[in-house]
């Protein structure tokens, strides 16, 4: 039976990030598709199958995404076909699965300018001591940012 790393994602004009969370993954397989389509499939350092897929909030373009592969975790740098601001990473608007959180090391809101391309699997903030918020209520929409930033500590 397979299973789901936690993904964290963060999102600029023209690109979204997934971070999977993934120590010492093999075989991995990354496929986006210009409707939207996000799928990810490795195995685990014991040897488990990990996999998931994605239906994104709107199309990319799948010769603008990019993988990098780390001792820790995976990251995927998706072009989106258009430049703009997601209002949420997938195209459902029911809530979200629980392995999906927002990537606030990585976030950078509209009116922000990145101070540098997140990318690197070896930053300082490797997602924290694990005792970050667990109620991800609305964390992946964008009008919900305040509250869930307010919630944060």
């Amino acid at each position: 039976m397979s299973r789901q790393p936690e993904v964290l994602w963060a999102q600029r004009s023209d690109k979204v990030y997934l971070t999977v969370s993934l120590p010492d993954a093999k075989d991995v397989s990354v496929k986006c598709e210009k409707e939207g389509l996000f799928t990810f499939s490795a195995i685990g350092a014991q040897g488990e199958p990990f996999t998931f897929s994605l239906e994104l909030y709107a199309a990319v373009a799948p010769e603008g995404c990019k993988t990098k592969i780390g001792l820790r975790n995976i990251i995927c740098s998706i072009q989106k076909e258009e430049k703009g601001w997601w209002r949420r990473l997938l195209k459902s608007e029911e809530k979200p699965a629980p392995y999906l959180k927002v990537d606030w090391n990585k976030w950078c809101d509209e009116d922000e300018k990145p101070a540098s391309e997140p990318g690197s699997d070896d930053d300082e903030a490797t997602y924290g001591d694990g005792d970050d918020e667990s109620s991800d209520d609305g964390m992946l929409y964008l009008p919900d940012l305040e509250k869930a930033r307010g919630n944060r500590g």
